[in-house]
């Protein structure tokens, strides 16, 4: 099935940068994107397979892994061979079961041959990738608490029905939703590394330019695939280039400074914030070609980084990427 061009979709720029620079650096830690329903959300995500550069993968491995000697014992891999693949976006839907997710006995070979062998799970196929999950805030809680224990640990532990398998699950979890349906337990929302609002257009030249682009794949997505393939290509050079240039790039200690100074300034929990925020800014500065995160970089990405830390503040009714931007103005002044 053809996706819509990444490069395509029109607006909703503060989404689209954000899962470019997950894209730069995994470690970041996924994105949450909040808003209206119709706003790009799922269309953003699932364009990412087409933007994302092709994994080295042993062909057949069910957790894609990248060297032969990675391959699980349990992985029936004949003759192994490395190929090149597309980078794995895993829908996780509402409603899966625990076993669907995790993994469990192949029941088939249990009855028809009488081996016990392991059926992997959606969290094999995500490895190495993206897993992604609509209406995030409907997920069941002992998913939820699943999912937890997956992404603290980056490893898969099944134990059940006499098997005992563990397998690699690094991925990068984008979740969306609509605010008005639910919220998200924290122990989850702490989990992302950033988060995004989207809202819907409102003027009419900008809804009108997201109708033409709709309805003209719509109506012939190949060739409308066809007309975006120069800017795809050349989007995933700068997130290829912007991966290796990552590690040199330099955060002086005035950066980290800044980083300190904004999260105590928004009672921000711990210091992942802070961790969070440089680690994105670095990214940011990878994907524009400089050589040192600095404070112009800080401030295009705390919103992201820091809006969803926010400690409850009864007495200040303003939105939190309201109070976001007033600690940038006044800490970064």
């Amino acid at each position: 099935m053809t996706a819509f061009p990444f490069t395509a979709i029109v607006g909703q720029d503060e989404m689209k940068t954000a899962m470019i620079l997950t894209a730069v650096d995994p470690g970041i830690g996924g994105v949450l994107v909040f808003g209206d329903r119709g706003t790009g959300k799922s269309t953003a995500v699932r364009a990412l397979s087409g933007l994302l550069p092709p994994l080295q993968i042993v062909q057949g491995c069910p957790v894609n892994s990248a060297l032969v000697a990675d391959v699980p014992d349990w992985a029936a891999v004949p003759d192994p061979v490395i190929t090149s693949g597309p980078t794995p976006v895993v829908d996780l839907p509402l409603g899966v079961t625990e076993d669907r997710v995790t993994g469990a006995l192949d029941i088939e070979k249990a009855l028809t041959k009488g081996e016990r062998a392991f059926e992997p799970g959606l969290l094999a196929r995500a490895n190495r990738g993206y897993l992604y999950i609509d209406e995030i805030n409907l997920l069941e809680d002992h998913i939820v608490d699943l999912l937890l224990d997956v992404a603290q640990s980056g490893e898969n532990v099944v134990e059940r029905e006499g098997l005992s398998i563990r397998h690699p699950a690094r991925f990068v979890l984008v979740g969306s939703g609509n605010p008005e349906e639910g919220e998200l337990r924290p122990q989850l929302l702490d989990r992302f590394g950033l988060s995004v609002e989207v809202a819907s257009p409102n003027t009419v030249a900008e809804r009108v330019a997201v109708i033409r682009a709709r309805d003209t794949f719509e109506r012939d997505k190949e060739a409308f695939a066809t007309a975006c393939e120069a800017d795809q290509l050349a989007l995933r050079a700068r997130i290829v280039a912007a991966r290796d240039r990552l590690g040199k790039v330099e955060a002086p200690d005035a950066v980290l400074e800044d980083c300190a100074a904004l999260c105590i300034a928004l009672g921000s929990d711990g210091v992942r914030g802070e961790l969070t925020l440089l680690r994105t800014a670095r990214a940011l500065a990878a994907f524009e070609g400089a050589e040192v995160a600095g404070r112009n970089h800080i401030r295009r990405v705390a919103p992201m980084s820091l809006r969803h830390r926010l400690r409850r503040d009864p007495l200040d009714e303003a939105g939190s990427t309201i109070r976001v931007t007033r600690a940038l103005e006044e800490v970064l002044a």
